[in-house]
């Protein structure tokens, strides 16, 4: 139940986030996203991580972080690294675990509530942490898919999980509402990113792997 006066912060897991979205056959609208959770309390803030691939002459992601950060959430990116295994498999690493716990922490203090959009169950002890501060913690992600994309142990520590599949309504594009890239103040379509592409999740906290590289957050 929305609390006006409550202060909100957003903070979503990129990469997870797509995946979820991805496996359930729909994709986010972030302009009515944050319409939602505008209307659910004080939004203080809204954090959208993700890992990019600086090298590439383009980047499949950069439309959709190029419109975020110019309609109102606050975009944390970092450069992939790529490395190669023991077994000499290429590997791109792009973890943002590091950035959104610190962030997370930082503004515990001042917020309520907040809100995750992730299932990756290394988020654990920063929800139980957040929650030590007072802050009421919301995990949202799937347990629609098999497996579920939601780690256990992330939805037993939530004060309250929800189902992404109940937002769709909410917080889902209209496919027959698509516009072109830029048009109509709409975000542009979230391209696969190209570490997602060689693949499907694996497992709650998202690896993608193909036949010679992997992703590895």
């Amino acid at each position: 139940m929305p609390v006006p006066s409550e202060k909100i912060a957003l903070f979503i897991d990129g990469a997870n986030l797509y995946a979820t979205t991805k496996s359930l056959g729909f994709d986010i609208d972030y302009k009515r996203l944050l319409k939602e959770f505008q209307s659910r309390g004080y939004l203080l803030r809204a954090f959208y991580y993700t890992a990019v691939i600086e090298d590439q002459e383009y980047s499949s992601i950069r439309p959709l972080i190029d419109w975020l950060d110019y309609n109102g959430y606050s975009v944390v990116t970092k450069a992939t690294k790529e490395f190669v295994d023991q077994t000499g498999r290429r590997k791109i690493k792009g973890n943002m675990d590091i950035e959104l716990a610190v962030d997370a922490m930082e503004i515990a203090g001042t917020i309520d509530h907040m809100v995750l959009f992730s299932g990756d169950g290394d988020f654990r002890s920063l929800v139980e942490a957040v929650q030590r501060r007072g802050v009421r913690v919301t995990v949202i992600s799937t347990i629609s898919t098999q497996p579920p994309m939601i780690a256990d142990e992330l939805r037993r520590q939530a004060d309250e999980f929800i189902d992404i599949m109940k937002l769709q309504d909410k917080i889902g594009r209209d496919p027959a509402e698509r516009a072109p890239r830029g048009e109509g103040g709409r975000e542009p379509r979230q391209h696969t990113p190209q570490f997602l592409q060689r693949g499907a999740p694996q497992r709650a906290n998202v690896g993608a792997n193909g036949d010679d590289d992997e992703f590895e957050d």
